[in-house]
């Protein structure tokens, strides 16, 4: 008998809901580092994923609870590593960042308020484009704060470590303003692979 392969999960539009997952845990902070993004970052990975992919890089974020609680310190500490002049912004990774908008949105608000577009922020997904625009108020808000955005799930049968910031070939690298201003998919103007 042939052995299938597991897929990702497939969420049905508004079937993840923040408020009824997200536990507001992070499974690690890194600042200053040159790996999540363009430039040097100051990374925040939450805790919690559904998706599941198999081939997952960080399965052990895929737990709720997982890591420690994101608190108002860690918060201020972030603030203040991404005041350094020569950081260039803020990462969103995970687990999913769409279902733990309660730590996610609080913290792009106030990078907004205090930097404006100074700094810009990137984030993973495992949601597609498409999926998110049918999804709830507080993904679509997430999502409008955002200058990038690696969306799609990770298809080990897709791997490709010669990709630009991303593990599969499935994935983009959208420009998110763009997007939004145009009503379609643009990808980022400096992706390469």
């Amino acid at each position: 008998m042939p052995q299938t392969t597991r897929k990702p999960n497939n969420p049905t539009p508004k079937e993840w809901l923040a408020k009824d997952l997200s536990q507001k845990y992070i499974a690690d902070y890194k600042p200053f580092n040159f790996v999540d993004g363009e430039g040097v970052r100051c990374s925040l990975y939450v805790s919690g994923c559904l998706f599941r992919c198999p081939g997952c890089y960080n399965v052990a974020a895929q737990n709720f609870h997982y890591g420690k609680p994101y608190t108002q310190a860690l918060e201020d500490k972030i603030i203040e590593d991404l005041s350094q002049p020569y950081v260039q912004g803020l990462t969103l990774l995970g687990g999913e960042p769409f279902v733990n908008t309660q730590v996610c949105l609080k913290l792009c608000q106030r990078v907004r308020s205090e930097f404006g577009h100074d700094k810009d922020i990137w984030s993973w997904t495992g949601y597609e484009w498409d999926e998110l625009q049918k999804e709830s108020e507080d993904k679509l808000e997430l999502l409008s704060l955002l200058d990038i955005l690696v969306d799609g799930r990770f298809l080990k049968d897709k791997m490709d470590l010669t990709l630009q910031f991303r593990g599969s070939s499935n994935q983009r690298i959208i420009d998110v303003p763009k997007s939004l201003a145009s009503d379609k998919v643009v990808i980022w103007d400096k992706l390469k692979k």
